[in-house]
């Protein structure tokens, strides 16, 4: 009995020490299992990048080139030949108004032409004689004086006709209401069978190509505005998408009220993709310099210093940083010491990883793997 306890004890202890390369096996489990892993979303690569830095403008998009057209006649719509959305060339015609009591005037204005044009052959034959009598001693000099004006009061009242005659023509031709200038109808308030009188609002027509920012900056920061600056802005309706423009011209009164600078961008437009009446803000890019950006979220501005978290040699460790410009349009913070291009940060909810833990980075789809400065 004694001797089989003897050997069961030392079974036991034989199979509790096991051989070292087992041993070494379970710790580098345990510190495998120890590790935090991260996609590829919570680490952030340094690069360097252009950074920009600048007043703030916000505003209204407006087309460069307007155009309201009004009726320059009164009378009845007789037909609307375009619509809201609709492109237009110049010179095409919108819509035509009744022209019948205009076309009465003109055929009468024609008559009147030529009724003047006839007395004023009349008149120049008379001349003609008169001047011919008078050589030869058979007309007196006050005759052939009358017989010249005559002559001139007839030509004065075929210009008179002639004047009419083109007043009547104009008028005529502008029952054809014509789009002034090539774009699109944005507004079209009136339709066929519409009484209006001269004045009334018709279409208004936009040149989408031609578009402009009408911002304003703070008066403090009218210093860092110059005509030819460029302006990186964002458009409401326009999610993830930054446009640019440039400052073209700077009121030269600010807002009494607001302390504002009225600031106007020329904005290229060629493929039409904005449109008026949005809203826009973004930034005059005043300076422009190479450094280092990261997202805000690699940050932590919580104690005295800011702090970011570099992944070096596989684990997490805390660096003290130095912050220059923040952008808010992209909710990037220019660090100006403390880390260089090319290494690798924590994002986000991984800030609250601890120093000096393992970090293994498993990119989407693969196995995971340690993470390298």
């Amino acid at each position: 009995m004694k001797m089989a306890g003897a050997l069961a004890m030392l079974a036991l202890a034989v199979g509790a020490c096991g051989s070292p390369g087992e041993a070494a096996e379970g710790e580098k489990a345990k510190a495998a299992n120890d590790a935090v892993v991260l996609g590829p979303e919570a680490v952030y690569v340094v690069q360097a990048e252009e950074i920009s830095s600048g007043p703030a403008l916000s505003g209204t998009l407006k087309a460069d080139r307007e155009a309201q057209v009004r009726a320059e006649v009164g009378g009845t719509v007789l037909s609307v030949h375009a619509d809201q959305g609709q492109t237009v060339g110049a010179g095409q015609v919108l819509a035509r108004v009744d022209a019948a009591a205009l076309r009465e005037q003109y055929v009468s204005a024609q008559s009147a032409v030529r009724s003047a044009e006839q007395t004023v052959a009349v008149a120049a034959r008379n001349v003609e004689r008169s001047q011919s009598l008078n050589a030869a001693g058979a007309l007196a000099d006050r005759d052939l004086e009358a017989a010249r004006n005559q002559f001139a009061g007839a030509q004065s009242q075929l210009a008179g006709a002639r004047a009419q005659q083109a007043a009547a023509e104009r008028q005529l031709s502008r029952t054809s209401v014509r789009a002034p200038i090539a774009g699109v109808v944005a507004a079209r308030p009136v339709n066929a069978g519409d009484v209006i009188a001269p004045g009334a609002p018709l279409f208004t027509v936009v040149d989408p190509g031609s578009m402009r920012l009408e911002g304003s900056v703070p008066a403090a920061d009218l210093g860092q505005v110059r005509q030819g600056a460029t302006v990186r802005f964002t458009v409401t309706g326009y999610p993830g998408q930054t446009f640019t423009g440039t400052v073209s011209r700077i009121n030269p009164s600010a807002d009494p009220v607001t302390r504002q600078v009225p600031v106007y961008v020329t904005i290229p437009n060629g493929g039409g993709t904005l449109v008026s009446g949005l809203f826009a803000e973004g930034r005059v890019l005043a300076q422009a310099r190479q450094g280092i950006a990261v997202p805000a979220s690699a940050v932590d501005e919580r104690g005295v210093q800011p702090s970011v978290l570099r992944l070096a040699n596989g684990k997490a460790e805390r660096v003290p940083v130095t912050l220059g410009a923040r952008n808010a349009e992209t909710d990037r913070v220019e660090i100006t010491s403390g880390i260089s291009a090319g290494d690798t940060l924590l994002v986000g909810a991984a800030l609250g990883t601890t120093p000096g833990t393992r970090v293994e980075v498993r990119a989407a789809g693969a196995a995971a793997a340690p993470a390298a400065r």
